[in-house]
């Protein structure tokens, strides 16, 4: 199809946008993700898309898609943590410390990364699973690799300067096919979002509402459980089990970043355990998060 039919969906404005269908939305983010149009037009659909703002049905489309190009192996017993490409600035990654806990339990840990993309500038995936030696029950995934086609639009993104629908998909691409997932969403109505684009991929899902949309506990947070029924709330809190970290940086450096991983302080230790026992019971391992906690020890 005509390029030119994805832009009037998205630029013509207010009274004659409208939303693409699945085949449409397929149609064009194949031609995007094989670059079968000029940079500009891309550039120009993605800037239109995110003002007339995507709805689940385009964005669950798109994951289609990708998952069309994605390179997958499997790794059966793990959970996918999905974080965002855009990095994050104040604080380090726990899942470099949650690996160990998680042995005894057969359980992995899938993520994956690929250079920082648009709008902020923050410590990647990437950066951390470079620079440090990660547990053998961590597995990254790099989207050079796995998803070439997504990663060579960078940049194009990086043009932008803006969040992109594609900030939204590539939080869960799920290379390693796993079960389960945790991921993160700042505003509460992106809990609904991401379980109705996600959720069904998987056996589990469950979002946390916490800082800089990462899948990581640092404080006391809300968290969704994808059910039958809907989605199930439920509270984790850390000084509950006498954990009082508020170590907080400005921008943390990526140098600050693996020390507090390498010579973790005694709180961001039990962080990491508590955050091995929220892997837990979204891993089927426990019932809730207090009993995975207890199983820790």
């Amino acid at each position: 199809m005509d390029f030119h039919t994805f832009i009037r969906a998205v630029g013509t404005g207010p009274k004659s946008n409208r939303e693409l269908n699945t085949e449409e939305m397929k149609d064009c983010i194949r031609q995007i993700l094989n670059q079968e149009v000029s940079s500009e037009i891309i550039v120009a659909f993605l800037l239109g898309w995110r003002v007339r703002l995507e709805s689940n049905a385009e964005l669950k489309a798109t994951l289609d898609v990708c998952n069309e190009y994605i390179k997958k192996v499997n790794i059966p017993n793990s959970i996918e943590l999905g974080f965002p490409y855009d990095g994050k600035t104040d604080a380090t990654y726990l899942f470099p410390l949650v690996g160990k806990y998680l042995k005894k339990f057969d359980l992995d840990i899938v993520v994956s990364g690929d250079l920082m993309q648009p709008a902020k500038s923050g410590i990647t995936i990437k950066d951390i699973a470079t620079n440090i030696k990660l547990d053998d029950n961590i597995h990254y995934f790099d989207r050079v690799e796995f998803l070439p086609k997504l990663s060579a639009i960078t940049d194009l993104r990086r043009i932008l300067k803006l969040r992109s629908a594609f900030n939204t998909v590539e939080k869960l691409l799920n290379p390693a096919n796993s079960r389960f997932a945790l991921t993160s969403a700042y505003h509460k109505p992106y809990v609904e979002k991401y379980s109705e684009i996600f959720a069904s991929n998987y056996e589990k899902f469950v979002v946390v509402k916490a800082a800089e949309g990462r899948p990581e506990i640092f404080n006391k947070s809300k968290a969704w459980l994808k059910t039958q029924n809907g989605l199930e709330e439920f509270i984790i809190d850390p000084e509950y089990y006498g954990i009082n970290y508020n170590k907080t940086f400005e921008k943390i450096s990526l140098e600050e970043a693996i020390e507090e991983i390498n010579n973790p302080s005694a709180d961001l230790e039990k962080l990491a355990k508590l955050n091995a026992a929220l892997h837990l019971f979204c891993a089927n391992k426990a019932d809730d998060i207090n009993s995975a906690y207890e199983m820790l020890d």
